[in-house]
C-alpha cells in the first residue's frame, strides 16, 4: 500500500503544476456568473469527469497513437518538453490575466449571446487543466514507467488511475469551492500561484529536452559503435 501511495504522490507532484487547478477556478467564476448554484455544481461534476477521461485515454491509446504515426520516446519527450516548458513560460510570464485563452474568449461570447453553453469540456477540461503540455506528460510518463521496475506490476497497473481520480477530485472541490478560494487568495494570488506553478514547468520541460536529447546520443553512440 505505501508503494501505491507513493506512487500515486509521485504521479500528482508531476500532474498538478500542468493542471494546475487553480487557474481552471479563476476561468470558471469568470464564465460562470450568471450561472445558478445547480448549474455551477453541474459544470464542476463534468468537468472533472472529463479530466478523468482524458487523462485515462492518454494513459491507454497514447502509446498506440505514437506507433501509428512512427514517434519515439525520444522524439516525444523532446516536443512534449518544449510544450511544456512553454507553458511554463507563458505562466511565468503572462500576456494575459490567468484563467484567459482564445476557448474562454469564444464561450464568453456565447453566454453574452444568452446561449445555452457547455464550458465544462471547452475550455474547463481542455485546454485548461487536460491541456497538450499535460497530455504529452502522460503518453511520455506511460511509455517510462511500464519498463520501470522499481514498482510491483499491480501498482503501475493502479496507481495511474488512482493518479487521475485524485487530480479530478481536487479539480472537483476547487471547483465546487471557487468563491471561497477566490475571496481567500483573490486574483493577485492566484497569479502569483500560477507563476510558481511555471518556474516548476519550465524546470520540469527543460530536464524532459536533456532526457530525450540523451536518450538519442545514447542511441546514435550504440549505433556508430
Amino acid at each position: 500500500m505505501s508503494e501505491l501511495l507513493r506512487a500515486v504522490g509521485l504521479g500528482l507532484v508531476v500532474l498538478l503544476p500542468l493542471a494546475n487547478p487553480l487557474t481552471t477556478v479563476a476561468l470558471f467564476l469568470g464564465l460562470a456568473g450568471d450561472m445558478s448554484a445547480r448549474e455551477r455544481r453541474k459544470q464542476s461534476w463534468q468537468a472533472a469527469c472529463y479530466v478523468f477521461l482524458i487523462m485515462t485515454v492518454a494513459w491507454y491509446a497514447g502509446q498506440a497513437v505514437m506507433d501509428t504515426f512512427g514517434i519515439s520516446i525520444p522524439g516525444l519527450r523532446i516536443a512534449g518538453g518544449l510544450i511544456v516548458a512553454f507553458i511554463g513560460f507563458r505562466m511565468l510570464f503572462p500576456q494575459q490575466p490567468a484563467g484567459q485563452s482564445v476557448e474562454a474568449e469564444h464561450k464568453q461570447d456565447e453566454l453574452n449571446a444568452h446561449q445555452a453553453v457547455n464550458i465544462a469540456f471547452v475550455p474547463l477540461a481542455m485546454p485548461s487543466t487536460a491541456g497538450p503540455g499535460t497530455i504529452a506528460m502522460i503518453i511520455s510518463s506511460a511509455s517510462t514507467v511500464r519498463g520501470n521496475v522499481d514498482f510491483p506490476a499491480w501498482v503501475i497497473a493502479v496507481a495511474p488511475v488512482a493518479t487521475f481520480f485524485c487530480v479530478s477530485l481536487i479539480l472537483w472541490l476547487c471547483l465546487r469551492s471557487s468563491g471561497a478560494i477566490m475571496r481567500w487568495t483573490g486574483k493577485s494570488g492566484i497569479e502569483a500561484i500560477s507563476r510558481l506553478m511555471g518556474f516548476l514547468l519550465v524546470c520540469m520541460g527543460v530536464q524532459f529536452v536533456i532526457n530525450g536529447v540523451l536518450e538519442v546520443a545514447h542511441a546514435f553512440a550504440g549505433s556508430s559503435g
